[in-house]
């Protein structure tokens, strides 16, 4: 069966507008199915079906519209706050369970709601809990990285620079200079080198270190 490049133009636009609703991050949506849209619409009229074309041209639109919007909130200077987490708090407990899936693949969930962690607060950035940090001590100096989570929304990576880099002085002036993380997670592996882990071997296993200056 011969297929032309018109039916594969729209076979791939398609593809792309199913991809676009598979993502987590709303910025990826709205520019995924900006290209599937706009390749729906130049498909659209180039097969004569003006509906077609108009309504995907008027989706893409769309997604300018919200694209410029999210952009120029982000150009304006977002509050970011460290709270620290009390010891039994309900809210932490809620928030384990409501994010347990995305947690799982990081730490197992039922041990954090103990919080015995010498460092444990969450990240807001314009006053919504959006992320979690916990830490213990690993020696003199050091505080190993027991979960850096952020909500699926908020990763940007802003967060995690101002944990990292605006931030450093919480942990220093508890007495940490040196971060470590342990994980297999390329995804994990990725975003630490972004925030300035570097990977170390020692006893045969790799980390990854951050020294706090």
């Amino acid at each position: 069966m011969n297929i032309d490049w018109l039916e594969w133009l729209g076979y791939l636009a398609s593809l792309i507008v199913l991809i676009s609703l598979l993502m987590s991050s709303i910025i990826k949506l709205r520019w995924i199915n900006l290209v599937g849209s706009s390749l729906f619409s130049l498909y659209g009229f180039l097969i004569g079906a003006l509906p077609v074309g108009l309504m995907n041209l008027g989706i893409a639109m769309i997604n300018v519209y919200y694209l410029v919007k999210i952009y120029n909130a982000s150009a304006k200077k977002e509050y970011f706050k460290i709270l620290s987490i009390e010891k039994d708090s309900e809210y932490f407990h809620h928030f384990l369970t409501y994010y347990k899936e995305g947690i799982n693949k990081y730490a197992d969930p039922s041990k954090l709601k103990e919080n015995t962690y010498d460092v444990s607060f969450y990240i807001l950035r314009n006053m919504v809990p959006a992320g979690v940090f916990l830490g213990t001590k690993h020696d003199e100096g050091t505080l190993k990285v027991e979960l850096d989570f952020v909500i699926p929304e908020y990763r940007d990576f802003k967060i995690g620079s101002f944990v990292y880099e605006d931030s450093k002085d919480h942990f220093i002036n508890k007495g940490y200079r040196r971060l470590i993380s342990y994980t297999t997670s390329d995804d994990h592996i990725e975003y630490l080198r972004k925030m300035g882990f570097q990977e170390k071997q020692a006893d045969g296993s790799k980390y990854f270190e951050k020294l706090l200056k």
